[in-house]
């Protein structure tokens, strides 16, 4: 037998697990199984410092699955972070391990509308989804098997961040091609449509979801962010503010542009254009390179708001002006870090720590409208802690349903004695 593991030295405990036995046979008091529909064995490994997710699947599929949430990881888009890889048992399936993801929620918990989550975050769930697949697509990834049960969700400031669990089905193009794209859409709305009307007949889908109506609407919604991403657009000459302004449109949905295409149509009076999109993680990506800080997308849009709206503060209190760089680090020392002190650490187990500032954010809003006048940041965070986060349920793990997972970069192989 032949277990690979990724960054061994992070994760040496896996080496103990025993990988020579079926899954089902694993008897340890830190394994336990995984609510949901799954087409394997999957099982979760909770450790005091992380968690781990184990598949019992054929070592072709195995194997294809681990090479493809490698090249996912390294391509940036959101995935699992596939930690070890497991084949050549006689007779018996491989396995493949994931890393649990953080905070993440699957789908019964989102649209079973029962209050676990708070607030109601349903109707973002087909908007995850829709981002997720163009994503892959511009990647080239053809999914192949895409699901809710094959996805899970974290939190994104108000919105939801999509990642793929399961890629058995998979494979990767230099370019997909229309009728590849249309094949994983048809999937995507019959699976759709088949999660929800299982959660409706088991009485678990939220009043006022058609689950009919809701999977036929991936494609339109597939389509106009996809023209939105890819389309060519033909201006004046004379127009170039509409360059511009297709330029914010795709930053606002979280997509840079490496380059852009133009071609002069009609002897120079009108010109043609076509963006070269690059991965999601705009703000993401510029937050990070402020602060340091890792986030989703959303999350990072409104904190780059907040670092404006303090810089704005600053100028005001000392009459200069200051770099952005600087703006960012004095917000990070001044509000950021000092909220986040503030915070029991027992409550990190309930959200993960830009979610809760983006919380608190709007918490103090929503106080200072409905007392006419501002409200301050500490007693903001005051009320926020007693009157939400206390109360609300742990996140850090969710094995109600589907757990998680993340994504990994080097791989070191390990092959130990006693599975040779």
């Amino acid at each position: 037998m032949r277990l690979q593991i990724a960054n061994p030295s992070q994760h040496a405990e896996l080496a103990a697990l025993p990988f020579a036995e079926r899954l089902d046979d694993w008897d340890l008091p830190n394994v336990s199984d995984v609510g949901g529909l799954h087409r394997h064995v999957v099982r979760l490994v909770e450790y005091e410092r992380e968690s781990f997710v184990v598949k019992e699947l054929p070592d072709r599929l195995a194997l294809r699955e681990y090479r493809l949430l490698r090249e996912l990881a390294e391509a940036g888009l959101p995935t699992a972070e596939v930690v070890a890889v497991l084949t050549g048992k006689p007779d018996v399936d491989g396995m493949v391990v994931t890393r649990h993801l953080d905070y993440s929620l699957p789908y019964r918990s989102l649209l079973s509308g029962r209050g676990l989550i708070i607030p109601y975050l349903g109707e973002r769930v087909l908007d995850a989804m829709v981002g997720l697949l163009v994503r892959i697509h511009l990647a080239g990834f053809f999914w192949g098997d895409c699901s809710l049960s094959n996805t899970l969700f974290r939190r994104d400031a108000g919105a939801l961040s999509a990642y793929i669990i399961d890629l058995e089905t998979g494979e990767r193009e230099n370019e997909l091609s229309p009728g590849q794209r249309a094949l994983d859409l048809e999937i995507a709305t019959n699976n759709v449509a088949g999660g929800l009307l299982d959660l409706q007949s088991a009485g678990r889908l939220a009043e006022g979801i058609d689950p009919i109506e809701v999977a036929l609407a991936i494609e339109g919604q597939y389509q106009r962010l996809w023209a939105e991403l890819t389309d060519e657009q033909e201006i004046a000459s004379t127009e170039l503010y509409r360059l511009r302004q297709r330029l914010d449109r795709l930053h606002e949905l979280g997509f840079d542009v490496e380059e852009m295409d133009i071609f002069s149509v009609d002897h120079d009076s009108r010109l043609r254009f076509v963006p070269r999109v690059v991965e999601h993680g705009y703000h993401t990506a510029r937050l990070a390179d402020l602060t340091g800080l890792d986030t989703q997308e959303n999350q990072a849009r409104k904190l780059l708001n907040a670092i404006r709206e303090f810089g704005a503060w600053l100028q005001d209190e000392t009459g200069k002006s200051y770099p952005e760089n600087v703006v960012a680090v004095r917000w990070m020392d001044r509000r950021f870090e000092p909220t986040i002190e503030k915070i029991p650490p027992h409550l990190f187990a309930k959200l993960e720590p830009a979610e809760i500032y983006v919380q608190v954010l709007e918490h103090r809003w929503f106080l200072s409208e409905a007392a006419g006048q501002d409200v301050g940041a500490e007693e903001a965070l005051d009320l926020y802690l007693a009157d939400v986060l206390t109360s609300a349920p742990d996140e850090v793990v969710q094995i109600g349903d589907e757990p998680g997972v993340e994504v990994t970069d080097a791989v070191t192989e390990v092959v130990t004695d006693d599975l040779e």
